[in-house]
C-alpha cells in the first residue's frame, strides 16, 4: 500500500512530465524573421541556432533583466 510520500512523489512526477511536454511543444519554429518587441530583423545565425526565437538578442537581454529585477 502506498503512503502519502509515495502518492505525492507520483503526483509531482506526473506534473513535471506534463510541464516538460508542454514546454517542448512550445519550441515550434518561428517563421517571422522580425523581433516581436522592436520589429528589427532577427539575425539569421540566431534563428538558425534557436528556430523558435521571437526576439533579437538586445530585446531578449532586456526581457531577462526585467525578469531578474521584477521578482
Amino acid at each position: 500500500m502506498a503512503d502519502n510520500a509515495d502518492i505525492a512523489a507520483d503526483l509531482m512526477e506526473r506534473r513535471m512530465q506534463a510541464a516538460l511536454s508542454s514546454r517542448l511543444s512550445l519550441r515550434i519554429p518561428n517563421p517571422d524573421p522580425e523581433c516581436e518587441d522592436c520589429g528589427h530583423e532577427i539575425p539569421q545565425a540566431r534563428r538558425d541556432a534557436l528556430p523558435w526565437v521571437a526576439t533579437c538578442i538586445e530585446c531578449q537581454s532586456i526581457r531577462e533583466q526585467r525578469g531578474r529585477h521584477g521578482r
